[in-house]
């Protein structure tokens, strides 16, 4: 027999629910500004200084406006999109966050640089709020992942 979890109390209920519809809205008013800024400085930076940078930048832009997708549109399809574009977007901070420190001057000025410290790390931790808010039950209820009461 296994011991049982003792389920939060409705005021811990309540500001959980709170956080994660906040955290949904705010992600869907970022990912379109960030997509905005990153692909203008793509393009300002493939007629400037060319280089891998740009492609990095461009690359970024589409998965942010991908993402978009998801947290707008309410739909497995949407869901899935945006979570796998979410893991990829993650993997490719810490890739190029890395890198850009082990060769800077082969990853060059890209929004992935450093981590995203050119975008006050924005794109270090809102892939990952991004995820947290994608696989939170009531969001996968939202997306008629889960039934009423299955966790």
């Amino acid at each position: 027999m296994s011991p049982s979890v003792p389920s939060p109390s409705p005021q811990k209920e309540s500001l959980y629910r709170k956080i994660v519809l906040t955290s949904g809205t705010i992600l869907a008013i970022s990912y379109p500004l960030l997509a905005l800024s990153t692909g203008v400085r793509a393009i300002y930076q493939f007629f400037s200084i060319g280089g891998i940078g740009p492609a990095l930048s461009g690359l970024a832009a589409l998965c942010y406006l991908t993402a978009t997708i998801g947290f707008v549109k309410r739909v497995r399809w949407a869901w899935q999109l945006s979570l796998a574009v979410l893991a990829f977007e993650t993997v490719m901070t810490l890739l190029i966050g890395t890198l850009s420190f082990l060769y800077p001057e082969m990853i060059g000025r890209t929004v992935w640089r450093h981590f995203g410290a050119d975008y006050g790390y924005f794109p270090l931790f809102q892939p990952i709020i991004g995820l947290i808010w994608l696989v939170w039950p009531e969001t996968r209820r939202a997306y008629g992942l889960l039934g009423a009461g299955n966790e």
